[in-house]
């Protein structure tokens, strides 16, 4: 085994908004960032197509943003962390632009704002309407590549955590090609993760293709608590073009009126809500999966409310849609559920800080209590955002005012050897995610679903990379089965409605979903 390497550095896991928000937060401490992919590739931030929600209007304010945040959530939100993710967004707004974001601008110079679903007004910023991932990571990027202070390690991902009485002590990279290399151990200042969440755990999903739980599964793998695990956001508007993974058809769209049709034509939200198309995402999201179970073909239709506009205000639709021969000008767009946002992940306290000692978590990785059952729609960036400088504050305070003055770049000689995760195991456990963990749910599916993922576990025991990805499958669908009720993005037909003595957030380790895992596999045995 290769020798471990050794840095003053803090190492970030990930590459996305809140890696890169994070790195600069740190600066002027050195800081070692793991990326899979070039910059800006593969990180979910990136095709975020929303915007990042704030109290802008001067009739709106942080209070009322808390309010919808806790509202949408389905009565388990943390509510302080809505008030404290909420109180400040203005400012990181401010921060953005002043990084060279492009926000929207009226004539006046004012920030343009977008209403979105169960947002009580207008308060999402966005960039080129469907652009503001792309934009605020394309910002982000050109600032980490001149930090003298940031590092960038690209091609390589994380496999696993070294702890020591709790404490994280190191993490095992390995090199993210489909050849891996043998993982090689970097023992750091403090570590941070911030690598995504898990929506490509699904056959159907809205995540890029490296998205599949392993950073949240190896944090579980050394012992860190995993709350709000069942909780799994799934869009309602993926276009169902047949593509993996399936573009996503902004809720922007709906907020400028576009609505949503099955092949008759009929308007299927009415009488489902009295906010139809920009009722919350778990309702509109039943309803679409409803649609396409009865092979009634859901559509959005944006003719009417967008006609050619559609073109040039929403530049990654309109792209999707000629990719795959559709014209929304004259044509509506089929569409599907499909997983998009996981609002469990690591334990995270208010200050980022994970179960385990030395360890910090911010972005999709991490359940900080903002989203409850439910996330609010552009809430996600933001949030990614103040963790990603509460979790630079804490560093920072806990390592001291000493700040390394040299601190040389970390060079690893990666050696071939290393085992990547078979294609056709992985296949197989996207679609039982799919097929028994997803929109809805039931007893006999989310067993069905343990058992698979425990044989399938047991084909591929030396792989890092697939056992991160079936820990978090276990324990999305262990909590799921021990939440014998429906609120928010967990919907289970035979426990239809929500019970108000399970109005809180859970909290799991993988040992105690494994526990429920063998006690399933012995009811079968």
């Amino acid at each position: 085994m290769a020798k471990p390497v050794t840095t003053d550095r803090i190492v970030i896991v990930g590459a996305g908004m809140g890696a890169l928000y994070a790195a600069l937060k740190l600066a002027p401490r050195p800081v070692l960032v793991i990326s899979p992919e070039t910059l800006g590739e593969g990180a979910s931030s990136a095709w975020a197509q929303g915007g990042v929600a704030a109290a802008m209007d001067t009739a709106d304010s942080p209070l009322k943003h808390a309010e919808d945040t806790v509202r949408a959530g389905a009565g388990t939100v943390d509510a302080k962390v809505a008030e404290h993710v909420t109180h400040d967004a203005r400012d990181y707004i401010l921060d953005l632009t002043d990084l060279g974001t492009p926000f929207d601008r009226d004539a006046e110079g004012q920030y343009m704002l977008s209403r979105e679903a169960a947002h009580s007004m207008a308060r999402v910023v966005r960039v080129q309407g469907d652009q503001a991932g792309r934009q605020i990571m394309e910002t982000l990027i050109a600032q980490v590549r001149r930090a003298p202070s940031v590092q960038v390690m690209e091609g390589v991902m994380a496999s696993g955590l070294e702890t020591d009485g709790g404490v994280v002590t190191g993490i095992w990279v390995q090199t993210a090609s489909e050849a891996r290399s043998l993982p090689v151990l970097i023992r750091g200042a403090a570590y941070l993760l911030a690598g995504g969440g898990s929506g490509g755990l699904y056959a159907l999903t809205t995540n890029p293709p490296r998205i599949r739980g392993q950073v949240i599964g190896m944090a579980a793998r050394a012992g860190a608590v995993i709350a709000d695990a069942e909780f799994v956001q799934f869009h309602p508007t993926a276009m169902d073009i047949g593509e993996d993974p399936a573009p996503l058809a902004t809720e922007a769209l709906r907020g400028e009126g576009a609505t949503l049709i099955n092949k008759q034509g009929e308007r299927f939200m009415r009488g489902l809500h009295p906010d139809m198309e920009l009722a919350p995402r778990d309702i509109v999201a039943r309803a679409i999966f409803a649609q396409t179970q009865a092979g009634n073909r859901p559509m959005l239709d944006t003719r009417g409310a967008l006609g050619a506009e559609v073109l040039t205000r929403f530049p990654a639709v309109a792209q999707a849609c000629a990719t795959a021969g559709i014209d929304p000008v004259k044509e509506p767009i089929p569409v599907a559920a499909a997983a998009h946002y996981h609002m469990g992940g690591i334990d995270t306290a208010i200050d980022g800080r994970a179960s385990l000692g030395n360890l910090w978590v911010c972005g999709e990785a991490s359940s900080t209590g903002l989203h409850g059952a439910n996330r609010l729609a552009s809430n996600g960036l933001l949030e990614a955002l103040v963790f990603a400088r509460s979790c630079a504050n804490g560093i920072a305070e806990t390592l001291g005012d000493a700040v390394p003055r040299a601190c040389p770049e970390v060079s690893i000689a990666f050696q071939p050897g290393g085992v990547a995760p078979d294609p056709a195991a992985v296949a197989r456990l996207r679609g039982e995610m799919t097929d028994h963990v997803g929109v809805v749910r039931n007893a006999a599916g989310l067993k069905a679903a343990l058992r698979v993922i425990a044989g399938l576990e047991a084909e591929q025991t030396n792989c890092p990379g697939f056992l991160n990805m079936t820990a978090t499958a276990t324990l999305i669908a262990a909590a799921a089965l021990m939440r014998e009720e429906s609120r928010g993005g967990h919907f289970r037909d035979d426990f239809p409605e929500a019970r108000p003595d399970m109005a809180h957030r859970s909290r799991l380790t993988l040992k105690q979903a494994l526990a429920l895992r063998d006690k399933v596999l012995k009811e079968t045995a």
